[in-house]
């Protein structure tokens, strides 16, 4: 049987996703919306109402991950995020990542902002940002990936632009939280470097292993999708509420490498890598398919194909999006697989973590967009399955712990102990989804972008 058919069908025999009368109601303050989900009839992903469905994201939003992280992670002294504990919080080290400096001001700065405008979060934020501020780099070099608990470097200028950007993407919202442009200017002046920095043809030596034989590949100049994908998303925040012709062109120019360059009609999948000119790479790495990179990417490109109305582009990444989550399907244990090594002898990662949650997140989050501006019928039925799934495997509550299992092998089979603490991908898709639910329930679970919406032909 065909792949695709039988994972859709699998899924379909097992949850419907489906509308039940919805009432026609106009927009109401927070005490009627809550009145409204108690007595209305509720759009429905598989046996989970929407009204459900929110109370589980209120409780692993509010009630599990924020104060976990204000009792074990944030560093109340010194500012930050004190990310290396164990499960139960058991400190490892006190050693903090760029990464998740500029994540966790992001992630407060969004909280402050969307729920509530509580003075807690944004001065979570504000003492991770003096923090990081302290080892702002100088002329062309990037931030350090690792800094002390007071906020020394603790090694030398980073080779990768990942860290800079999440910085950027942090000071972006952290402007719009606070209303202080100087912060998103310091943004775009971190992806303009990055960007520079990115289009040198000695770029960040890539070194990866040969999976056909016991040597390395060294990769001078990659273009790699996961730096597109960083960019197009920090971009679109950016942009949000101002414009900016140099950032609209770097945009423009990664999804146009997404859409046209990484992808491979050969097998109608996207390439991590690439040559510095955008050519496919003469060796085992022409068949490399990183698919939880690809189907995160794709989500930040539906985003923007809806906000410009661009419909073409709309349909080409959703369709991508919803090719690259069937081909990552397990078909034996369930779950999202991360890296498809080699495509021509699918040879997917299993020994090093294959299932990470992040890569189930990121699923749920691009299913979200669909079902929200186009009432897409595979992404609902999707939604349910994946979403189940993820309770089921990932939550550690089960276990007599917070939070969730960041990493696994293909069981997703439970390790007592864990050496970090995950700030960004988690409570970015809670407080998305979250928001999503909301503006479902107040348009009655009809599309955002009736355009966007079409005969169901994906089966």
């Amino acid at each position: 049987m065909d792949r695709r058919k039988f994972v859709a069908a699998s899924i379909g025999s097992i949850l419907a996703a489906k509308y039940v009368g919805a009432k026609n109601l106009a927009k109401e303050d927070d005490l009627g919306q809550q009145k409204r989900m108690e007595e209305s009839t509720q759009l429905m992903f598989g046996d989970l109402s929407l009204k459900k469905l929110r109370e589980d994201y209120h409780y692993y939003l509010f009630d599990d991950f924020l104060p976990f992280m204000d009792k074990y992670v944030i560093d109340h002294k010194y500012g930050g995020f004190m990310c290396n504990d164990d499960r139960d919080g058991t400190r490892i080290n006190t050693k903090k990542r760029t990464w998740f400096e500029g994540r966790g001001i992001w992630v407060y700065s969004f909280l402050y902002r969307h729920f509530g405008k509580d003075e807690k979060y944004l001065d979570v934020a504000t003492d991770s940002l003096k923090l990081i501020m302290k080892t702002k780099p100088s002329g062309d070099n990037l931030w350090p990936s690792v800094i002390s608990r007071e906020g020394k470097p603790l090694t030398p200028p980073s080779k990768r632009i990942y860290g800079s950007v999440f910085v950027a993407e942090g000071l972006t919202e952290y402007s719009f939280a606070t209303g202080e442009q100087k912060y998103w200017n310091t943004a775009k002046e971190i992806m303009m470097k990055c960007w520079k920095v990115y289009n040198r043809p000695d770029y960040y030596p890539r070194i990866v292993a040969d999976y056909s034989g016991p040597k390395v590949i060294t990769f001078p100049g990659a273009r790699i999708q996961g730096h597109a994908m960083v960019m197009i998303t920090t971009i679109n925040e950016m942009l949000e509420h101002r414009s900016d012709p140099d950032l609209e062109e770097i945009r423009s120019k990664c999804i146009d490498a997404v859409i046209n360059k990484h992808f491979n009609p050969e097998f109608r999948l996207n390439n991590e890598l690439l040559n510095h000119d955008y050519s496919r790479p003469d060796n085992y790495l022409s068949e490399f398919v990183y698919t939880g990179h690809s189907i995160e990417t794709f989500r930040p490109i539906m985003e923007q194909a809806a906000s410009s109305k661009d419909l073409n582009l709309f349909r080409t990444a959703a369709e991508r999006f919803k090719r690259h989550v069937e081909v990552a399907w397990d078909q034996v244990y369930s779950g999202g697989l991360r890296s498809l090594n080699n495509v021509d002898l699918d040879l997917w990662e299993i020994k090093r973590t294959p299932k990470v949650l992040w890569a189930q997140e990121e699923a749920l989050n691009g299913m979200m967009v669909l079902i929200e501006q186009s009432g897409d019928e595979w992404a609902k039925r999707w939604f349910a399955n994946m979403y189940q799934y993820m309770v089921d495997k990932y939550w550690l509550k089960r276990y007599g712990y917070h939070l969730w299992i960041t990493a696994a092998d293909r069981k997703v089979t439970f390790t007592p102990h864990y050496d970090r603490i995950e700030n960004y991908h988690l409570p970015r898709h809670l407080m998305l989804t979250y928001l999503a639910l909301d503006e479902l329930i107040r348009n009655d679970g009809r599309p955002a972008w009736p355009a966007a919406a079409k005969k169901e032909n994906h089966n």
